[in-house]
């Protein structure tokens, strides 16, 4: 077999001679030396003395060469024109492989990172930030929640008016594509076969998640933590792209917070419509407050949607299909605003970041996006609506391990503790199972 090693590599990172390596993992310079060319391959024994003496695994000092790993067939996620040294990320969904490439915004992020404490009390004043010395009680302790355990004593019987245009008919009208008959038309394509650099293990107690809120990257980092040999793997994706991704099968859970006005209900409707011959149940993750990004003071003096036309603001939104665009298309409309007043001042971005790094630099001067957004980035805010945001998991994958995991991390309380000290999130239902479809 042919095992590869970078021995010298980290034992000069360390500013450690080979006599003072093999003193430490107690073996002969000459074996040191051995192993670092290549002219003998070190016992298990060795192996985990080397490893113990440079502080690091075994798999960080020896790997088998690549003619040697393993290759599986999987499904790509997405479509992509070059497969030259595409690396991916695997996952098991249902009984196929999914592969989603690591490109652009999916291979690097910035990811909110959970917090070890809360500051509940300034000792003196801040110069500037208008908070005063004294302390301030953070909110009432979370209502405990039993997450998964509880999901099958929870069937809900859910009213659908017979009178409401279905959301595939709304679909049409806007001409956008049925989830349904999208992964009809995906099932089975871009095969491609992987090689793989990872443990088998790992691939398969990974759990996949899509979705646009950055509470994804506070959640995955939770379950990591508490449970080690898992692994979450999140894609940011509007509501009804999260949405279609699921109905493809190459999600295990879709987030989404898509409000209906015609019958107030948000998310159900168009998971109903959406996941033909498919069961799903819906897990509240919390209530957020939606509305106006602004610099801080707000400037302009903004209260509402129309105000943008009016002063000839620069907006910047997501793309259709997203909740955010919806809401300002909802809001234009009940102001008697056309929407395409606003094309030229129309900038799309993908993620709620971007929309609060765009006020921040003056590229516009609102957006849409959340409370928690706009407290994180310094900005001003103007609410304009509470929405739902769901986790949508197919039955089918409730028995796995994983998915288990993950839904049991949104009643532990140090979980709740992150999503309330971020603001504008109601998480008084948090990890109530919702709808049974």
């Amino acid at each position: 077999m042919n095992i590869y090693n970078n021995l010298k590599a980290i034992r000069n990172r360390l500013g450690m001679s080979q006599q003072e390596l093999a003193n430490i993992a107690g073996v002969t310079r000459q074996s040191i030396g051995a192993v670092e060319t290549g002219q003998c391959t070190p016992s298990v024994t060795i192996s985990l003395r080397l490893a113990k003496a440079l502080g690091c695994q075994v798999e960080d000092l020896f790997w088998l060469g690549e003619e040697d790993l393993p290759k599986i067939e999987a499904i790509l996620a997405d479509s992509i024109p070059n497969l030259q040294q595409l690396q991916v990320i695997l996952a098991r969904i249902g009984d196929r492989w999914i592969a989603y490439p690591l490109l652009g915004r999916d291979a690097f992020r910035i990811e909110m990172i959970p917090s070890d404490g809360e500051v509940v009390a300034v000792s003196h004043p801040i110069v500037g930030s208008g908070v005063s010395a004294s302390g301030s009680d953070v909110g009432a302790s979370p209502v405990r929640v039993d997450g998964f355990p509880s999901i099958n004593k929870l069937p809900l019987a859910l009213a659908y008016p017979s009178g409401e245009a279905s959301y595939a008919q709304r679909l049409i009208e806007r001409n956008e594509p049925h989830p349904e008959g999208d992964a009809q038309s995906q099932i089975g394509t871009n095969k491609v076969v992987v090689r793989l650099l990872d443990d088998m293990d790992k691939l398969y107690n990974t759990v996949v998640i899509a979705g646009c809120t950055p509470v994804l990257s506070l959640l995955a980092k939770a379950t990591e933590r508490w449970h080690p040999k898992m692994r979450v793997h999140y894609r940011f994706a509007h509501s009804k792209a999260a949405l279609r991704s699921l109905c493809r099968g190459e999600v295990h859970i879709a987030g989404m917070h898509l409000y209906d006005p015609q019958t107030g209900e948000h998310n159900i409707p168009f998971v109903r419509e959406a996941l033909i011959g498919k069961s799903a149940i819906l897990i509240t993750l919390g209530v957020w407050e939606e509305g106006l990004l602004v610099p801080p003071g707000n400037p302009m003096g903004v209260k509402t949607v129309s105000d943008l036309v009016e002063f000839g603001a620069t907006i910047v939104t997501h793309e259709v299909g997203s909740g955010n665009r919806m809401l300002l298309e909802r809001k234009l409309q009940e102001e008697g605003v056309p929407f395409e007043t606003m094309k030229r001042f129309d900038h799309i971005v993908h993620n709620h970041q971007d929309v609060a790094l765009s006020v921040v630099s003056g590229i516009a001067d609102a957006g849409i996006s959340t409370a928690s957004i706009a407290a994180t980035f310094g900005l001003g805010f103007i609410p304009l609506h509470s929405a739902r945001y769901d986790l949508v998991i197919l039955k089918e994958y409730l028995e796995e391990t994983p998915v288990q995991q993950f839904l049991n991390i949104l009643g532990h309380q140090l979980v709740r503790s992150q999503l309330q000290i971020l603001g504008g999130y109601d998480i008084s239902k948090t990890g109530e199972v919702v709808a049974n479809i």
